[in-house]
């Protein structure tokens, strides 16, 4: 059976030594103490630990079983859901005004990093309440918030998003399901709505689903689509809940992972909702939802590497295979452990560079979107934004990819569900897929995020590579291995912009060929530069005197890894976005 443990350790490093969260004026922030965040990590690593991961495979074998139009979960992931909802878990970074801890997003996120590390299906219940909780709350009205928020943040209710229909997933403009307005104000919702994650399920006394719809009469394409709360039971206005709404599950999916998700069709057969917000604005609304949900899918993606190259460090220090090629070093053993191979060490080091630096990344991108939020700063809120699809789509494609190396530490093991990694690689697998494929993450990224505000956000990241670079080129050390692959790496990313623009406007194929390549190079660059500051962080902790030196330099040796032998793939992907579009669309489709 596979174990896991929380890296509280790490997550502390990446939170007070590299952001320095508690000596930042972000409001909330001067309350983010060691002590304070240490206290919240621990429990939350215990939590993990004990409750959520020996459900994990118990999830993965048994599944959602759909009885009678009510869908059971696995066993104990009622109590399982229960014990976090009594703790305070569902509301840690909601509005105190309506029963939220009101601790900032960051915490959360770390949070959220160790619960999806140990049970990713289950932790998409109290995920998707989140989403929705936050749509609500930026976009209902008071009298919407005050009925919904707080059972939501106490846990009680959850939450659904429904986009996806049988006809159509990105293009949301071909969407059928109707809302027809009612002489009282509500609408009467009919249509079909699939692929709804936790659309179902026994945990939770009512799910409030946000379902997008078109009012008749309204704008074709995107500019007519509304958001609407359709509650799976009406809300009395003692906020007592009443009759059951006309929706059903109608099936469940059979997937390759997450079986412990219940991943439902939804049928709404005229079932009253509630317009969020503006008339025909429901994409705006829906999008809040959707750019945290990436944001969270970018973090059980590297999540699931995280637990994966755990369980393959321990094998690779257990099993016996072999001797070192410079001498034995088990002279007592009848082989050496296979961590003794230099492809085996490759192969771990892959992994441990990549975790390492996709948490500090993850982490530094949402202290962006509390700047954002608790200090209104556009500029953080602007750059966010356009790192966004890199959070998901680099993090998941190359979370994937850790899964499976890990997978390959444990040989023919790791093809047994005995040992675990199977289900690491095939839940991890649907991160490159939902809150939108990783091809359109990639065709956001270079077709509208690079434009944002002139280019200007995207200029500013150079701005903000060079000052750092400027400002830490005291350490000779630090320059040669950190900031000089850092600064090639920049003019990679500058280059393939530079790119875009003299031969995307004549030849759109000419950019949208090299999206993807362009989203790992950007993705890399992110990676080389929040490496170089975890680097710097522990040079100055060394120089410091830091007590625990080991860790400290383990970090600088891990850095030094990534920054020799991950980070010159931005000069590949360059190379393939300056090959141009004709590589790629000169087939007819007839001849594929």
């Amino acid at each position: 059976m596979p174990h896991y443990t929380a890296p509280t350790k790490d997550m502390q490093f990446v939170l007070h030594d590299v952001l320095k969260v508690s000596e930042q004026k972000t409001p909330g922030y001067d309350e983010l103490d060691r002590d304070f965040t240490n206290a919240i990590l621990e429990e939350a690593g215990k939590v993990s630990v004990e409750v959520l991961a020996p459900l994990n495979p118990v999830g993965d074998e048994e599944g959602c079983h759909l009885e009678n139009g009510v869908v059971r979960t696995p066993k104990g992931f009622k109590a399982a859901y229960d014990q976090m909802r009594e703790g305070g878990w569902m509301g840690l970074d909601a509005d105190p005004e309506y029963g939220g801890q009101g601790m900032p997003f960051v915490m959360g996120s770390a949070v959220s990093e160790m619960f999806s590390a140990a049970n990713m299906a289950f932790n998409m219940y109290p995920g998707l309440t989140h989403g929705a909780y936050s749509a609500i709350h930026e976009h209902g009205s008071e009298d919407q918030k005050a009925m919904y928020l707080p059972n939501m943040i106490e846990g009680s209710w959850t939450g659904t998003m429904n986009l996806t229909e049988p006809h159509c997933g990105t293009d949301l403009g071909l969407i059928r399901t109707k809302a027809e307005p009612q002489d009282d104000g509500t609408y009467k919702i009919s249509g079909q709505k699939i692929w709804i994650s936790a659309g179902e399920h026994d945990m939770s006394d009512n799910i409030i689903h946000l379902v997008l719809a078109k009012i008749p009469g309204g704008p074709d394409g995107v500019k007519g689509i509304s958001l609407f709360i359709v509650p799976k039971f009406m809300v009395n206005e003692d906020g007592s809940l009443g009759d059951r709404n006309a929706l059903s599950c109608g099936g469940l999916e059979k997937k390759m992972g997450i079986h412990g998700n219940a991943t439902c069709v939804m049928n709404y057969d005229g079932a009253t909702g509630f317009l969020i917000g503006e008339m025909h604005k429901g994409m705006r609304a829906m999008f809040t939802m959707m750019n945290e949900a990436r944001i969270g899918v970018g973090i059980q993606g590297y999540s699931q590497g995280v637990v994966a190259y755990q369980n393959a460090l321990a094998f690779a220090q257990d099993r016996l295979q072999g001797r070192a090629v410079t001498g034995t070093v088990a002279e007592d053993k009848p082989a050496d452990p296979i961590i003794v191979h230099p492809d085996v060490r490759r192969n771990l080091m892959d992994q441990k560079s990549f975790i390492e630096g996709a948490r500090a990344f993850a982490f530094w991108s949402a202290n962006l979107i509390d700047k954002a939020r608790r200090d209104e700063d556009k500029a953080s809120d602007d750059l966010v934004s356009l790192l966004t699809p890199i959070v998901k789509g680099f993090l998941t494609d190359k979370g994937f990819e850790t899964t499976v190396l890990a997978q390959q530490t444990l040989g023919g093991s790791g093809f047994t569900q005995e040992w675990g990694l199977e289900q690491f690689v095939r839940d991890s697998r649907i991160t490159m897929i939902y809150e939108g494929t990783n091809g359109i993450q990639s065709l956001d990224l270079v077709g509208r995020k690079l434009a944002m505000n002139g280019g200007q956000t995207f200029m500013g990241f150079f701005e903000m590579i060079k000052t750092f670079i400027k400002e830490s080129e005291g350490n000779d050390t630090l320059k040669a291995d950190f900031l000089e692959p850092l600064k090639k790496a920049s003019k990679d990313l500058q280059a393939a912009g530079m790119y875009f623009m003299q031969n995307g406007m004549a030849n759109p194929n000419n950019a949208l060929s090299g999206s993807y390549d362009f989203m790992h190079l950007f993705g890399q660059t992110c990676m080389g530069y929040i490496w170089a500051r975890m680097a710097k962080a522990s040079y100055e902790a060394l120089d410091a005197g830091a007590s625990d030196k080991e860790f400290y330099e383990t970090k600088i040796a891990t850095g030094k890894y990534y920054m020799a032998r991950q980070l010159p793939a931005t000069a590949l992907h360059l190379s393939r976005i300056e090959s141009g579009g004709d590589p790629v669309m000169q087939l007819d489709a007839a001849n594929f």
